[in-house]
């Protein structure tokens, strides 16, 4: 990994709220100036992601979207505004960004993540974050960061509640057994047309921006070794009653 510049007086400001920190400090900052991080979907969950990525200076910010802005996206997908409308998400994403952090930067694939193209996308990136609202990109995305061994930041979001975790199948926790993988969380896809898409069901706008804030946390643990990421753990968010429960999960052992 080539060496990266020491950081302009400006740089300095800008993250001096982190680098105050000892948890982060001046080390942790390099680490996300390094750090390259793919987010599939620029939509409820991308925003706040990319967002807040691009904020704390995540050096290269991939955004992998082929959808375009819609008046019908910006009750929740604030990375966007009215002026996009019409515009693909990874464009209107990637202007916000470069208007927030000129230090970031971005690249594009305006394109759907499918089996013959997502490791090509994937490879050279060090982080995956999966706020896709479809079943198959959601267990394409477990399958090949598991391949290319890079950790991924997954969530969910429906009606009034969501979910995250985070997968490093390919490591082993503290009781020397391999982390889970997104399989051992969810066995099985469900059918077409049984959990209903937002657009069917509805979605509050915040939150989409609960969750992903939180999966930006997370990405900001995995990235500069704070903290004790969601491995193994299922984080879930009831807006209506404010409540936030954890379910633990572990590796299935073969039969």
């Amino acid at each position: 990994m080539s060496d990266i510049e020491p950081f302009s007086a400006e740089e300095i400001e800008r993250y001096a709220r982190h680098i105050v920190l000892p948890e982060i400090g001046g080390p942790g900052q390099q680490a996300l100036k390094r750090a390259r991080v793919l987010v599939i979907g620029a939509g409820g969950l991308g925003a706040p992601v990319l967002a807040y990525l691009a904020a704390a200076g995540v050096g290269t910010l991939g955004i992998a979207d082929d959808d375009g802005v819609s008046l019908s996206n910006l009750q929740r997908q604030v990375i966007h505004d009215t002026g996009t409308i019409g515009q693909s998400k990874t464009e209107s994403a990637a202007r916000a960004i470069a208007r927030l952090n000129p230090h970031v930067i971005c690249r594009r694939y305006d394109e759907r993540l499918e089996d013959g193209n997502i490791d090509a996308v994937l490879k050279g990136f060090d982080l995956l974050i999966d706020g896709s609202d479809n079943f198959d990109t959601r267990y394409r995305a477990a399958d090949a960061a598991e391949r290319a061994e890079i950790p991924l930041v997954t969530g969910a979001v429906g009606r009034f509640d969501g979910s995250l975790t985070v997968l490093k199948p390919y490591e082993t926790g503290k009781d020397r057994t391999l982390n889970p993988r997104y399989r051992d969380l969810y066995p099985k896809m469900p059918p077409a047309g049984l959990v209903p898409s937002c657009a069917e069901a509805g979605v509050i706008g915040p939150v989409t921006g609960v969750i992903g804030t939180l999966m930006a946390m997370e990405a900001v643990k995995l990235i500069t070794g704070a903290g004790e990421p969601l491995i193994g753990r299922l984080l879930l968010y009831d807006g209506l009653g404010a409540r936030f429960e954890t379910i633990y999960y572990a590796r299935k052992q073969p039969q």
